[in-house]
């Protein structure tokens, strides 16, 4: 796909996921990662109406080459490409059900939704939590990057789920799966409930490995 298409397809999938709450105002960005860097959504932009020729390019060193500021939350991108060289695309967002699990005090920390469903287990598999940093902080890139290796998806504590895809599509889908199941859980929550069993998990995994 050309440097242009991959521009296209950012502002038509970021205006997809806006226009249906899955993010709002100007949080969540968007990544694809090209031959010679990468393109982000800019800084301070709504990802319903964002603009192809704003878009942030940067180098492979992560020096902005052409466009608008990229987010602020770069680092968080570039620390899960620099551990998923298959990865050619990563969505953060502050998705309402995925944040509000991601503030339970109560979750298992090294996999905080439990398979609901296939589809879950298919697009997402594990889902560990990444302690809490302020927003920008370095560190918070570093323990992205410590878990990045094992896990395609992470959710960030009190802040949102980054996840990497191998397409923009693929990592557009997951996340997506990735906040219907925690409306569910929420949902479900206090209701005895039938998860998929780990014979369940582990068919699914050696079928649809992530």
């Amino acid at each position: 796909m050309s440097e242009n298409a991959e521009r296209d397809s950012i502002c038509r999938l970021a205006k997809s996921l806006f226009d249906r709450g899955l993010t709002i105002g100007s949080s969540g960005n968007i990544s694809v990662r090209l031959d010679d860097g990468w393109l982000m959504t800019p800084t301070g932009s709504s990802m319903g109406n964002l603009d192809p020729n704003e878009i942030s390019k940067l180098d492979l060193s992560g020096n902005l080459i052409s466009g608008n500021n990229p987010t602020k939350e770069s680092f968080l991108h570039i620390a899960m490409y620099d551990e998923r060289p298959d990865s050619r695309a990563v969505v953060h967002l502050h998705s309402t059900h995925s944040v509000a699990v991601s503030c339970l005090a109560d979750i298992d920390k090294k996999n905080v939704l439990p398979p609901i469903t296939a589809y879950y287990v298919m697009k997402i598999g594990t889902l560990p939590l990444v302690p809490y940093f302020p927003p920008g902080d370095i560190n918070l890139a570093k323990a992205v990057k410590e878990m990045a290796s094992d896990h395609h998806a992470v959710l960030l504590a009190n802040h949102g789920p980054v996840v990497a895809g191998k397409t923009l599509e693929d990592a557009v889908y997951a996340i997506e799966e990735l906040e219907e199941t925690a409306r569910l859980f929420l949902l479900l929550k206090n209701m005895k409930t039938q998860y998929l069993n780990q014979n369940q998990v582990n068919a699914l995994t050696k079928l649809f490995p992530n």
